[in-house]
């Protein structure tokens, strides 16, 4: 009896391992059909691949096989219909991994269909390649704060020239530039590591360009590594030096892929997160988090003091007009939304460019250059702006909901760090 009880323990033991093994196989084949599939589009859509630094045979692969719009189509769907049929474990993550794959493969075909002819809405848009819907506001919304910036900057012609004379005596100078973005890098990072664990060797290198439609962007390397670019074709402000510091590099884009990689690339060998489709839900939670990661970062009156001990000084701005310049600033804010009904009316249709510029100076308070700029943002990634407000909204909201909050900064460091490494859709933040 206890010989049979022995054996059948030895064999339920066998069987438990071998389906553990299948379910592994059977999501990493999954998960290795669909690197190439992205890797494919990306010769139909120059800025769909955003980062790869997987294997390079599965790369050469993509290139040989030169597949077509249609196949790639044909092939996401049957790998969702692969992904319904595999098992996955109990653990959080593998269900959030199983998730991720069948959203982002669908987000991929529905890419296809747009680059096929597929007419979609810009909500309709959003929510196939984001997987999230940003709230729509009326002009009435964007009247109440302007009615207050009015009153800040009284006087005559459209407000946005008004506004604008006043914020240049915050621009940085360029000979001042590199020393101010590096000052905001280094304080950035020190905030982060104090309470996340970055792998060792993660680092990042600065470039400034010209001739882009946005003001920043990180090129992840891979081997925790990361180029970041920042655009200086027009006059960047005092507050941009912390904003691109924090979501291009610390705790944004650079810690995000570098805990992606550490985490679920080396640590657990799912091959899916060595590329990033750039239309697709992860950009809601990569834009999201970088964004949030500003006042993760630097809390309530906390940025203020820095800069004005520090970055004012290295800019050669005046310190003391560093807290009128941020009171100012968080009623600007508020008119962060413009940005998207301009796109969204704009993607619709029911205006054209010269009149998104319009709404974007009236609205967001933009200066025609730095509008006609942003048009050119929405003819190259269309409803990827919500990803930026909408996501940051998301990610505070999730992180709150989790204990958080302002009160529990080590809370709050805690929940962004878990969500940075974990491969959680737009639609579980809500």
């Amino acid at each position: 009896m206890r010989e049979w009880l022995i054996r059948a323990t030895c064999l339920a033991a066998l069987a438990t391992m071998s389906a553990g093994t299948e379910t592994r196989d059977s999501m990493q084949d999954i998960a290795r059909k669909y690197v190439r599939l992205v890797l494919a589009m990306g010769a139909h859509d120059k800025d769909y691949v955003d980062a790869y630094y997987g294997p390079a045979d599965l790369k050469q692969q993509a290139e040989a096989d030169k597949l077509d719009l249609a196949t790639i189509g044909t092939e996401a769907a049957a790998l969702v219909q692969s992904l319904a049929q595999a098992p996955h474990g109990d653990e959080e993550l593998s269900r959030l991994r199983h998730r991720y794959l069948e959203r982002q493969l669908s987000s991929l075909g529905a890419r296809v269909g747009m680059l096929k002819g597929a007419r979609l809405s810009f909500d309709e848009e959003s929510k196939a390649l984001y997987d999230a819907v940003a709230p729509t506001y009326p002009e009435s919304h964007f009247d109440a704060v302007l009615d207050r910036l009015e009153r800040r900057f009284p006087g005559n012609g459209p407000l946005v020239d008004r506004y604008d004379t006043w914020r240049r005596a915050f621009v940085i100078p360029r000979d001042r530039l590199d020393a101010v973005f590096q000052a905001a890098i280094q304080a950035c990072r020190e905030r982060t590591v104090a309470h996340v664990t970055l792998p060792a060797g993660e680092r990042f290198t600065v470039e400034y360009v010209t001739n882009k439609s946005w003001s920043g962007y990180n090129w992840y390397q891979g081997g925790f590594r990361s180029l970041i670019q920042v655009n200086t074709d027009l006059p960047i402000y005092i507050d941009r030096a912390v904003d691109l510091a924090c979501h291009e590099g610390y705790p944004g884009h650079h810690v995000y892929n570098a805990l992606l990689e550490q985490h679920l690339v080396k640590h657990r060998g799912w091959i899916e997160f060595t590329v990033y489709p750039l239309f697709s839900p992860q950009s809601l939670i990569a834009e999201g988090t970088a964004n949030f990661g500003i006042e993760v970062a630097f809390p309530g009156k906390e940025r203020v003091t820095f800069e004005q001990s520090k970055l004012f000084p290295l800019a050669g701005l005046d310190p003391s007009k560093a807290p009128e310049y941020y009171d100012v600033q968080t009623l600007v804010d508020q008119l962060s939304y413009a940005g998207n009904e301009a796109a969204r009316r704009y993607l619709d249709g029911t205006i054209n460019a010269d009149a998104a510029v319009a709404w974007l100076e009236k609205y967001a308070l933009m200066p025609h250059d730095r509008a006609a700029q942003r048009v050119r943002f929405f003819d190259q990634y269309r409803s990827y702006v919500i990803n930026y407000n909408y996501g940051k909204d998301l990610v505070r909201t999730f992180i709150e909901s989790r204990g958080g909050t302002a009160s529990n900064p080590a809370r709050r460091w805690q929940e962004f760090a878990r969500l940075l490494s974990s491969p959680r859709l737009p639609s579980e933040l809500r």
